[in-house]
């Protein structure tokens, strides 16, 4: 196989580091569902949707997650610094990818606590990758949503804009014209589970 014709190398980048605040301090990677802990159907979601490797950032508990979590093949990277907000663990999960042994073309970025995005989701976001410099994000009903894959060539970029809770989300918001969004409203709902009242989506 020559360089021109491999397959483009598009890595699933889990962000699992939040403390569940409004959840009592329950951390969402551990929050049970289908009787394992919620990161782990996160991860199977990600290889199921055709990404073989997976990185998974790890902040509140991360030693329970560890200890607790089967998550075999997955690179699992602490984020010291989770408390701030997702934008800290995209700036870490994407330092993690620029680090791996392969060369990664594109990250697909997934929350651990959107149970409702499953496989078919993520294959399609990820079929839309053209080139180190795609943009491309699920959408639901018109707006978009979770998953979404940054080429490669758009990382730093990303990683400097990446404070607070905002996580990607000015970037994006710069360079909308830029995103290739992907209907996903047929195969996935992207709910999230942050309060109490949202545990109901757990099974």
């Amino acid at each position: 196989m020559t360089l021109e014709t491999a397959e483009p190398l598009v890595a699933g980048l889990l962000l699992a580091a939040g403390g569940g605040r409004r959840l009592g301090g329950r951390p969402k990677a551990l929050l049970p569902h289908r009787g394992r802990p919620l990161v782990e159907h996160a991860v199977r979601v990600l290889r199921e949707g055709g990404c073989e490797v997976v990185h998974v950032v790890l902040g509140a508990a991360a030693d329970r997650v560890r200890e607790e979590a089967r998550l075999p093949g997955c690179v699992l990277v602490d984020n010291p610094d989770w408390a701030e907000g997702m934008g800290s663990s995209l700036r870490v999960g994407l330092a993690s990818l620029k680090a791996e042994a392969l060369p990664v073309d594109a990250a697909l970025v997934s929350l651990v606590d959107q149970p409702g995005i499953g496989p078919a989701a993520v294959s399609r976001v990820r079929a839309a990758y053209g080139s180190r410099d795609t943009l491309a994000a699920a959408s639901y009903d018109g707006k978009r949503g979770h998953p979404v894959l940054f080429g490669a060539d758009r990382w730093a970029a990303i990683a400097a804009g990446a404070v607070g809770d905002q996580g990607a989300r000015d970037y994006l918001k710069a360079h909308r014209d830029a995103i290739t969004l992907v209907d996903c409203s047929d195969v996935a709902e992207p709910y999230d589970i942050d309060t109490e009242a949202d545990l109901v989506h757990l099974e």
